[in-house]
């Protein structure tokens, strides 16, 4: 081949890079979203009737005929001016595609130097994936001549279809730096941990953690210097980013402890070391990655069996220990639920105080309590914790109450487990005005999740207006409502959030009340 055919194929393979990248937007945030999984980004791009591999073929296919069709047409130039031509409707059809099919994400990604390592690193291998293909159709065109010399970079638009398996490929090959890096970062945070002098507290469960976490932060900081892992940062290099950014000059660290497999809270408590522990229950959540509820019960012990006191919530007395746990007699009693908030009687031990907060639902006066049975074996008294339940703000996306035009809004969207979603609703039927509510399920149960679904569409009867969102799990949800006496025409499924929000446009009313219950992320979208 001639140099100068060297370079333009360089320049093509780059500039059809380029264009490829902006029609996969949606790849980087769901990667990010799935934990750096390759498996898991992978299950969600050829899930059952999924969105982006038909995307991706009629890219292919649209960008192929049309190339075919433009080399046809002017061909009368050449075979060099033609293909050069058909770049056009190539570029053309890349750029609808990037422009039909911009959609604001559920969960924003965040722009990491992980995750801009592994856009780039795709980036390259979808340059040289191109690049390959065209000196190889290139030298195939000079060997066969004739009417293939005129199509022969037309192959080239079907590499969309590789898209998923050059990204999972980039994720693996980003690991070789991500990996040993992440190890010096999170080691380093470790020993920065065993070296302060502040008390270490691990909060685990498979719910209300960063709840429980956030309360405990609040009623603490009346008394102590508290430093807590924001949001929802409860892996190892989420807690070593806070201890850089944060600092450890503090009373007291509250370190929230995820888990999803096998593992993973034994290599945080390795992390940590925290003296104090603290789960808040057990359910089903996660049990697909786990297989059975008793490995979850297992992995989420690890952190009573480290620790020199735990605290266990309702669902988790049955995480055994040897040694005598301090603060395991602890209540929310005499609970009293209303619109505007939650009074009980909070007992820790022969202590009984009345307190009230902001917080909606019964698992909200029992994530209180958890939390107060952390800050009264911490040292606080039961004026001081009573004192610091009144400074709690509602966890944002957590059954968070707000209200728009005279309707009150309940987001309970950030996740969902079953026992959450129970409470959820019943704070819903608390409510005096019309009762609406926009859910897509319950995911990450695994075997168990028709049955919890099936169980989640029974609670919905009576309700005067059900939308199911979706396709994941609002099968099992409609069954169980309709076999529970549901009526039909108060049911209504959507495939989006967005065709669920128009409907709520136009039936809500002034007085109405409607709960978001479990937004899913574009993982399960």
């Amino acid at each position: 081949m001639r140099v100068e055919l060297w370079y333009y194929l360089a320049v093509g393979a780059i500039l059809a890079a380029t264009l490829f990248c902006l029609t996969a937007a949606t790849m980087p945030a769901v990667m990010q979203q799935g934990n750096y999984s390759s498996r898991s980004f992978l299950r969600w791009y050829y899930r059952r009737k999924g969105y982006m591999p038909g995307r991706h073929a009629l890219l292919s296919l649209c960008a192929f005929l049309l190339c075919v069709l433009f080399n046809l047409c002017f061909s009368f130039f050449g075979y060099e001016i033609a293909n050069l031509i058909s770049l056009i409707p190539f570029a053309g059809a890349c750029i609808l595609f990037f422009c039909s099919g911009t959609r604001a994400l559920k969960v924003p990604m965040k722009r990491t130097s992980r995750a801009i390592r592994i856009f780039v690193i795709w980036w390259f291998l979808l340059a040289l994936v191109v690049y390959g293909a065209g000196v190889g159709l290139s030298y195939a065109a000079e060997s066969l001549g004739g009417a293939f010399y005129l199509f022969r970079y037309t192959p080239i638009t079907f590499v969309p279809l590789l898209f998923p398996v050059l990204y999972a490929a980039a994720n693996e090959l980003s690991k070789i730096y991500d990996v040993p890096h992440n190890a010096r970062f999170v080691k380093y945070a470790a020993r920065a941990l065993a070296q302060s002098s502040c008390k270490k507290a691990g909060i685990t469960g498979s719910f209300a953690k960063t709840s429980v976490k956030t309360m405990a932060a609040a009623i603490l900081s009346q008394k102590y210097r508290v430093v807590a892992t924001p949001s929802s940062f409860n892996t190892p290099l989420g807690i070593a980013r806070t201890v850089k950014e944060q600092g450890l000059d503090c009373d007291i660290f509250l370190a929230e402890m995820g888990a999803r497999r096998v593992g993973d809270i034994r290599k945080l408590c390795d992390m940590v070391q925290p003296e104090y522990g603290v789960i808040t229950g057990i359910t089903s959540q996660h049990f697909e990655t786990f297989g059975s509820l008793e490995n979850i019960r297992k992995e989420k012990s690890v952190l009573a069996e480290r620790t020199q006191t735990v605290i266990l919530g309702e669902t988790a007395k049955d995480c055994k220990r040897d040694a005598l746990v301090e603060g395991r007699d602890f209540a929310a009693e005499e609970i009293e639920l209303s619109e505007n908030g939650t009074k009980f009687t909070l007992r820790i031990g022969e202590e009984r105080i009345a307190v009230e907060t902001a917080l909606l639902g019964r698992h909200a006066a029992e994530d209180v309590a958890i939390a107060s049975a952390l800050c009264r074996s911490l040292g606080m008294n039961m004026q001081e914790i009573a004192a610091g339940i009144t400074a709690i703000k509602p966890v944002p996306h957590r059954l968070e109450k707000s209200e728009a035009n005279g309707v009150t809004i309940l987001d309970d969207s950030y996740n969902c487990n079953e026992e959450g979603a129970k409470c959820a609703v019943e704070v819903l039927k608390l409510f005096s005005g019309r009762k609406f509510i926009v859910t897509p399920g319950i995911v990450e149960l695994g075997a168990l999740e028709y049955n919890k679904n099936r169980a989640l569409g029974e609670s919905l009867v009576g309700l005067d207006f059900v939308i199911l969102v979706g396709e994941t799990q609002i099968l099992s949800v409609s069954k169980g409502y309709y076999a529970a006496g549901g009526n039909e025409e108060k049911l209504v499924t959507v495939p989006t959030l967005k065709a669920a929000q128009q409907i709520l446009s136009r039936e809500l009313k002034e007085g109405d009340c409607v709960l978001f219950l479990n937004d899913l992320p574009d993982i399960y979208g």
